[in-house]
């Protein structure tokens, strides 16, 4: 059986489908013909029945008996029959199973042990059939009925008697049997026609299957994204939504390669510039080494400070990239419940050391926020080293944390109109900014960590000059106090 079973689960799935269909198909037609074959076979008997019934009830009963009761007692010698029992055979028998044949039979027919019982209750009013055989073997419709007890000579009762009667059951066994085989044959047909009609159906069916394997063969071995399976507007079937699907994922993946390249090759443009300055001032002090020309102290110290913060954009650059690169399964295991004032209050004191000559006030009420400690803390930096950034020299920078809103306000030149739908593109910088330390990532990086914590965030002109940065995030259940921590540690 595990082993058809297995065969089974190894076949195609038109060929599954169709042995389906046609074993659904089979058992239903084997239902309703074996139930017909079984409604017809009664419907014969009862016929049998009520002809072999017909003229032995009713008030002829004692004409029956005496009639009975004669050719009993002339059991011996031959006795025509009146009329009033039909039948092929005819014979009364005893309720000790004595049997006269009566009238005109054409045979005795074998006594069984519920006939002798039926005679022995001699109740009238009842009548038993079966299936019998003569003594000859072949099979009859059998019908006894009793009729009472007989009276001796002497006027006492005498033995039960009843009549039993019966047919030759060969012509309705013929008719049993024709209708056997045409429901067999039809039976037949019809599973055959059904398995056909359930291949049809499956290869119909599953012709967009056929379809969506060939795509997805052709992607895999040609890695072209851009492949679709057309698919009807109307159409909402499983295999519908199958395709819909496929064509949803190559999509993604096809965006996917397409910011994966325009990310390799923005890293890689941004990366050319300070390793070419990095090169270029290691070659002047390594030229200056070789050539025994020694460099004057203070371009000695420029070139070494340049170096230096050649090093640092360098680093920075990497950080950055390597926070784009996390996946989201990554992030998604560090997530927990936060203090957002802790972590802006970590990141003002970062701020604060870049930009000592500038005045930073915050007013920070408590709004715990479901995040990453680290990613939303870098994201609080990069807004708050933006502020730094463009800040002039000794101006303010106000921030303030009110119910999951954060506003972090600067005074600087804020950013032209037609620059502020790009400024969280990747490594996007304004015009103006170009000269400024910087990989273009930082607000990026803002953008996706916020978008990850369910917030939104925007810039926008202030009143009175400068930019204004908005964070909303949603808040989050207050964790209990021992999973409380600082935000950062």
């Amino acid at each position: 059986m595990n082993r058809l079973l297995h065969r089974f689960r190894t076949l195609p799935i038109r060929a599954r489908l169709s042995l389906l269909v046609a074993a659904a198909v089979a058992f239903a037609v084997a239902a309703v013909s074996v139930t017909c074959w079984f409604i017809v076979q009664g419907k014969l008997y009862e016929q049998l029945d009520n002809d072999l019934q017909r003229g032995t009830s009713g008030p002829q009963q004692m004409r029956q008996l005496q009639e009975a009761q004669v050719a009993l007692n002339n059991c011996s010698k031959t006795t025509q029959g009146t009329g009033l029992f039909r039948g092929n055979y005819t014979q009364v028998v005893t309720e000790s199973g004595k049997v006269c044949v009566f009238g005109d039979s054409t045979g005795t027919i074998k006594v069984a042990q519920a006939d002798k019982d039926v005679i022995e209750k001699a109740d009238r009013s009842k009548v038993y059939f079966r299936n019998g055989t003569d003594e000859d073997g072949n099979e009859v419709r059998v019908m006894t009925r009793p009729l009472g007890a007989t009276e001796t000579i002497a006027g006492e009762e005498g033995p039960k008697i009843g009549i039993v009667v019966a047919v030759p059951l060969s012509s309705t066994q013929s008719t049993l049997n024709d209708l056997a085989l045409i429901l067999l044959l039809v039976s037949g047909v019809g599973v055959i026609g059904a398995g056909a009609a359930g291949l049809a159906v499956a290869r119909a069916g599953l012709r967009p299957v056929d379809k969506l394997t060939e795509a997805v063969e052709q992607v895999a071995r040609t890695e072209d994204l851009s492949i679709r399976i057309p698919v009807e507007d109307d159409s909402e079937d499983e295999v519908a939504r199958l395709s819909r699907s496929f064509n949803s994922m190559t999509t993604s993946l096809a965006n996917s390669r397409e910011l994966q390249q325009q990310l390799i090759a923005d890293a890689g443009h941004e990366l050319r510039t300070p390793l070419t300055s990095l090169r270029t001032n290691i070659e002047l002090l390594t030229r200056s080494e070789e050539t025994g020309r020694p460099i004057p102290e203070a371009d000695r110290k420029a070139l070494l400070a340049s170096v230096k913060a050649q090093m640092t954009e360098l680093a920075s650059l990497i950080g950055d990239l390597q926070e784009l690169a996390r996946s989201e399964g990554q992030r998604g295991e560090r997530v927990q419940v936060i203090a957002l004032e802790d972590t802006v209050e970590s990141a003002l004191r970062r701020a604060r050391l870049r930009g000592p000559e500038l005045t930073i006030t915050a007013d920070l009420q408590p709004w715990y926020v479901r995040a990453e400690p680290s990613a939303l803390e870098r994201a609080m930096v990069n807004i708050l080293d933006n502020a730094v950034k463009f800040s002039p020299e000794g101006g303010t920078i106000e921030v303030q944390l009110n119910q999951g809103v954060l506003t972090v306000r600067d005074h600087g030149p804020g950013i032209p109109a037609e620059e502020l739908p790009h400024v969280f593109d990747r490594f996007w910088r304004s015009p103006s900014a170009r000269a400024l330390p910087g990989s273009g990532l930082g607000l990026s990086i803002v953008a996706r960590t916020v978008e990850q914590a369910g917030g939104d965030v925007t810039l926008a002109h202030a009143e009175g000059g400068g930019t204004v940065a908005t964070v909303r995030l949603p808040g989050a259940p207050t964790p209990p106090p021992d999973n409380q921590s600082p935000a950062g540690e």
